[in-house]
């Protein structure tokens, strides 16, 4: 047990650093750290020619990944090396208890580097920069769109489905729509004018 351990506990820092370099700048820090603590581990339990092979593929692996995060931004070239690696680490362990603890290693090494990204002062780098600028796009355009639509709703009129009491929902133009009184209640079937629109929150009045 303490073997299996001593696995996991080189996974575990490896990943972490060699994650930690791919997060954050850490000027080769992370990157150097990682290279000897994987390195003990392969050298542990492999030969010579075994280490080169399985070393290139855990360098193939984790190039991926760093590819991905640099120009693709799709997450699935990424998830590919990550399992590269991954088959790499298992490879190389000595059982399948070992190589079950050492997966395990390469996991929580991997989510315990995402610390690193809360720390405020540490230089972040630029990666999945594009996918995470395509979600706020999207997040933000989807966001205009609907105010874009409600703010045309201004002047018009329409009727109350439900009672307002104050809120409640109305129909303009055959659309329904959740509505605001001016802190009465309007019963259902009553005309109803809008006077503005804040976001979402539509703001009506009666007429009759």
């Amino acid at each position: 047990m303490e073997s299996v351990m001593s696995l996991f506990t080189l996974t575990t820092l490896a990943m972490f650093f060699f994650f930690g370099e791919i997060l954050i700048r850490m000027k080769g820090i992370g990157a150097i750290i990682g290279i000897i603590t994987i390195g003990m581990y392969f050298s542990a339990n492999l030969s010579s020619i075994d280490l080169i092979l399985v070393g290139i593929g855990f360098a193939v692996g984790l190039g991926m990944i760093i590819a991905d995060g640099k120009l693709l931004n799709d997450g699935i070239l990424g998830i590919i090396g990550f399992i590269v690696l991954n088959f790499s680490i298992a490879f190389a362990a000595p059982d399948a208890l070992s190589a079950s603890y050492s997966i395990a290693g390469v996991i929580l090494g991997s989510v315990c580097s995402l610390i690193l990204l809360k720390v405020p002062k540490l230089p972040k780098r630029k990666m999945w920069g594009k996918m995470t600028l395509k979600d706020q796009l999207t997040s933000d355009q989807g966001y205009n769109s609907i105010n874009d639509s409600h703010t045309k709703l201004i002047g018009k009129t329409g009727v109350t489905e439900t009672v307002l009491r104050p809120t409640g929902t109305i129909v303009i133009d055959d659309e329904r729509y959740d509505a605001v009184s001016q802190a009465e209640w309007i019963e259902r079937g009553k005309t109803i004018k809008v006077i503005s629109v804040d976001g979402t929150r539509i703001l009506v009045e009666r007429l009759d």
